[in-house]
Order: structure tokens, then sequence, then C-alpha cells
């Protein structure tokens, strides 16, 4: 997966809102205005989301690929890198479950906003 390919899949999912609120390297995408993935395009091989911290743990530890959030909350975010053995099934369930994660975390007041 290359750093097109994610935006796309990214933008797919439902309420995707895409940005560069830190700079003009930082890609972010959110939902109800929370961020699940950020990516920089300079380095274009890896991205942040959010996790579960006992699934965090465990993929770190079984993938060399993931590691600790580069930047943020190391309990809650990993940076995985695209450019090793993982699948593109393998990432996808990584942004899906982020993207999850924020999306059910949303104030009952911000879903229904979304969802109409």
């Amino acid at each position: 997966m290359n750093t097109e390919e994610l935006r796309d899949y990214c933008l797919q999912k439902p309420h995707t809102t895409e940005g560069m609120p830190f700079d003009n390297d930082v890609l972010v995408f959110k939902v109800g205005g929370k961020i699940y993935l950020l990516t920089s395009l300079a380095q274009g091989n890896r991205f942040n989301v959010k996790c579960d911290p006992e699934q965090a743990i465990e993929l770190r530890e079984q993938y060399s690929e993931v590691q600790p959030g580069f930047h943020m909350n190391k309990t809650n975010w990993n940076t995985v890198f695209m450019d090793g053995s993982l699948t593109r099934k393998q990432l996808c369930e990584m942004i899906d479950h982020s993207y999850d994660l924020i999306f059910n975390s949303l104030p009952k007041k911000v879903k229904l906003t979304l969802i109409g």
C-alpha cells in the first residue's frame, strides 16, 4: 500500500474528512472531528493509528513493522510501516480498528449529526 492507496481507503470510510492541521507534511484523517489516522507525505511509508492497548502490544510483539506511535501516546497509538511483510488486508484491518475505536467513542449527539 502506498500513500495514495492509503488516502483512497480512508476517504471511503463513512464521514471521513482529511486535512493538514499541523503542517504541509502531515495528512490527517478524522471522523466526527477526531483523528483516527495520520501519515507523513514526505516519508510515505508509514502511518499512525489508534489501537486498543492490549492489541497494540500484541501487534508490536508479532510484527516488526508495528511500533509504538511516533509522537503519539504510546499506549493507544501504533506507527505502522507499509513497506514490510504486512499484507494490504492487515493494514486495512488496523485502519478499520482505529476508525471504529474513534467512531464508537464519539458522543451520541455527534454520531446522530453524522448519520443524520
